[in-house]
């Protein structure tokens, strides 16, 4: 194997990135993986060895996911803008937020087995768009597709293929606990209380998806039902606001993101809200503003957002997180978790987690997002199901 910069790829590579992972300067998100690799070994260019800290079931399939990917120390500093991989598809161009376009690499393994020459990926985030571009040809695959209310055009079509499929993303109205009153598990009690989950589902995701009560999601191991923890109660709601010492009209902010479930979903919620006195001022941001004011900065009271990476249940004990919720007792039960080795008594201790994090009603828990794939229908190989946040181009092919 090599990169695409001809650079050998050896158990050095591995090395270096896991490593470079848990470095002060590192922005990677799963950096406690990569942390709790005491050692790593190489005692061939062909093979690693890793030394764990503590037991972690999950480390293969956290080994698959975009945050371990093995990068070539020569081109590691600037990957962000010219990215050097080894698989089946290098950069051929890149046209900031409006495509890219990947070229089969031939010095790949089994290229031969690559079905597709090259692949554009355009950026289209107006729903009215997406179905524009695929009706007229310009686009022939759009996974995620967000105007679930144009699919019969598309059901009804022989020319089309429709995938509905399931995912592990978890679509919550995220609350600042270091803001008050937001520190108060009443308010916050109160904020779940106020919100009709089917309603956001309507009006977020055109009815497709699936009530959740906490940060997981059916489907996931050991997934227990909690939603009526936190059930729609608007009499509750202000009972417990009352209970919290909150005069109405509660004024708090809510950032939304560009996607439409964020944006659809946050009329939906600031609505319901207002039936219980809390006032949610809408502020409509861009993507370099979410991830620097709300994600980087904490600058927000509340913000609707879609997290879709599996097996993150972690999130809950990371220290500073956007979120800013501080538990000893999840860390404790979080510690015992990774600890624990057998699937059944896992299970179990996951199950007593999302209990834990739906009674302290650290987020307002909507839904679970059901991921919509429209395509032509000669296309082959697409994935209808999500367990990872994947497009695998290579496996695609045209009948």
């Amino acid at each position: 194997m090599k990169f695409h910069n001809g650079e050998p790829f050896t158990s050095a590579n591995v090395k270096f990135s896991f490593e470079r992972a848990t470095t002060k300067e590192s922005t990677n998100k799963d950096k406690p993986v990569f942390a709790n690799m005491e050692r790593i070994d190489t005692p061939d260019t062909h093979t690693v060895v890793l030394n764990l800290k503590n037991g972690n079931p999950d480390l293969l399939f956290q080994l698959g996911q975009a945050t371990a990917i093995i990068v070539d120390p020569k081109s590691a500093a600037t990957n962000a803008t010219q990215p050097v991989g080894s698989g089946p598809y290098r950069l051929e161009a890149w046209s900031r937020g409006s495509s890219v376009t990947l070229a089969r690499w031939d010095g790949y393994r089994n290229a031969k087995d690559v079905k597709l020459r090259r692949v554009t990926m355009r950026f289209i985030s107006d729903p009215a768009a997406q179905v524009a571009a695929l009706l007229s040809g310009d686009v022939d695959v759009f996974p995620r597709v967000s105007a679930a209310k144009s699919l019969k055009a598309f059901q009804d079509n022989k020319k089309y293929q429709v995938l509905i499929g399931g995912s592990r993303a978890k679509t919550i109205l995220a609350m600042n606990h270091k803001r008050k009153p937001l520190d108060d598990v009443r308010v916050r009690r109160a904020i779940h209380a106020a919100i009709d989950r089917k309603a956001v589902i309507e009006g977020a995701a055109d009815g497709f998806g699936t009530p959740i009560g906490s940060y997981y999601v059916p489907g996931a191991p050991g997934y227990i039902d909690t939603t009526d923890l936190n059930p729609f109660d608007q009499a509750k709601a202000r009972a417990l606001l009352h209970q919290a010492g909150i005069t109405p009209p509660l004024e708090l902010t809510m950032k939304l993101p560009p996607t439409p479930y964020a944006r659809q979903g946050g009329e939906v919620i600031a609505a319901q809200l207002a039936k219980v006195g809390i006032n949610a001022k809408i502020e409509n941001v861009e993507w370099a503003q979410w991830l620097s004011g709300v994600y980087g900065q904490k600058a927000y009271d509340l913000t609707v957002i879609a997290h879709v990476e599996p097996l993150d249940f972690g999130n809950f004990a990371r220290p500073n997180y956007y979120w800013g919720y501080e538990s000893a007792e999840f860390n404790a039960l979080w510690d015992k978790i990774k600890g624990t080795i057998k699937a059944e008594e896992r299970n179990k201790l996951m199950g007593e987690a999302q209990k834990l994090v739906a009674r302290e009603a650290v987020a307002a828990y909507l839904y679970q997002p059901t991921w919509i794939t429209v395509a032509n229908a000669r296309v082959k190989g697409l994935w209808k199901d999500m367990p990872v946040f994947v497009n695998d181009l290579a496996a695609i092919s045209w009948q």
